[in-house]
């Protein structure tokens, strides 16, 4: 039985879907403040909303500015809520601020994996093993896990468990510190006899084949590759996008479509089917996250504000989820319900004229910069 949650779509609010047209903007110093916190949060997706691969678009570095003070205080509580990922939050955080010209907090940056943490009691001193590209191992290690190995590592500690490593013309970098030829490999941990206890798909693999090959060889050997165990290891996906879309015009295959390959491959060659868990949007338990984090930022926000109980306890009445895929962004944000109201762009895997058939968000509008415009207008006479 998979261990993947069946959830319910929630009915639609009764709000009138939107089809935004063009209009003129205004700059954030232009609306009125009031002396109480922000009552609405903004989540932005970031591939095909704010970024094209590390180009930015829909003029996002205009829209992020108007939403702090002329000090550089944050006005508006907002986050990036992504299924993308690969680095630490740390870092993703500071290459946003680069990138868009705005001071992004690492508390502002959620990534498909950023609910691991939630894992750490229960594997924090478990050999576990991390893939996908950029540094998924040093992701883990971030968060706590103490006996971490990427993939990479991990299959260079088995001779010939890839049996057409010798016909690759790439070479990966190893993090033992003792070079490239796996001969000369230190294992950090025991690695041909201690058992992988989970397996976490941190971001998008780089080596399908190999990937999928050395973790059926840790699935199906109950956690240590050659030997008969039946019982399955934990696997977690940080997210489950079939598409996404990147700096190439058309949309990319994503985590999604390399665990349906898996899970394929799997099931033919063991006799039970594949038990995994998916993180990432659309699932409500992401979206209940960044809901938590952004009444944390609020109390950050409008310095003068008059504070009527605890600080960062008072509800949303609005949170704007602005992304680009209907099937993730969108879909997630409905059935998370109130206060969520989605915001759909076509600058990335959406394109449509119209709104979606099957997850119509509350608003359509062709850039993120229109959707700022059209929050700050709303939010300014409410």
């Amino acid at each position: 039985m998979r261990f993947r949650a069946a959830f319910r779509v929630c009915e639609s609010r009764n709000r009138a879907q939107l089809l935004l047209q063009p209009q003129a903007s205004r700059s954030f110093s232009q609306l009125p403040i009031n002396s109480q916190r922000p009552s609405f949060g903004i989540a932005f997706d970031i591939d095909g909303v704010v970024l094209r691969g590390r180009v930015p678009i829909g003029g996002s570095p205009q829209a992020l500015r108007r939403l702090y003070g002329d000090s550089g205080a944050l006005k508006v509580p907002f986050l990036f809520l992504t299924n993308g990922g690969g680095v630490p939050e740390t870092r993703r955080a500071t290459e946003l601020s680069e990138l868009l010209g705005v001071h992004i907090l690492p508390s502002q940056v959620v990534q498909g994996h950023s609910p691991f943490k939630t894992l750490l009691k229960r594997f924090e001193n478990e050999l576990i093993i991390a893939t996908g590209k950029g540094e998924p191992a040093v992701v883990m290690s971030e968060y706590g896990f103490k006996k971490v190995l990427s993939l990479d590592e991990y299959a260079s500690y088995f001779e010939n468990i890839d049996p057409v490593s010798q016909y690759k013309l790439w070479t990966t970098k190893q993090e033992s510190g003792n070079g490239s030829d796996p001969k000369k490999l230190v294992p950090k941990y025991n690695a041909t006899s201690d058992r992988v206890k989970a397996a976490f798909v941190v971001s998008d693999p780089v080596d399908w084949g190999r990937d999928i090959q050395v973790l059926c060889d840790i699935l199906r050997s109950g956690g240590l590759p050659g030997h008969k165990n039946t019982q399955q290891p934990p696997l977690y996906f940080a997210a489950d996008d079939l598409e996404y879309q990147a700096a190439f015009p058309f949309e990319r295959l994503g985590m999604g479509a390399f665990r349906i390959a898996l899970e394929s491959v799997f099931n033919r060659i063991h006799c039970n089917a594949l038990e995994y868990v998916s993180f990432g949007k659309p699932n409500p338990f992401v979206f209940k996250n960044a809901e938590a984090i952004l009444r944390q930022l609020q109390s950050s926000c409008n310095d003068n504000a008059i504070d009527n109980g605890d600080v960062g306890s008072n509800p949303f009445k609005t949170i704007y989820m602005i992304g680009d895929n209907p099937l993730v962004d969108i879909k997630g944000a409905r059935q998370a319900g109130h206060p969520w109201f989605s915001i759909l762009t076509r600058t990335g895997v959406f394109r449509g004229k119209d709104n979606h058939a099957e997850f119509p968000a509350d608003l359509v509008v062709d850039t993120v910069e229109e959707a700022v415009d059209y929050i700050l207008t709303e939010e300014s006479t409410s």
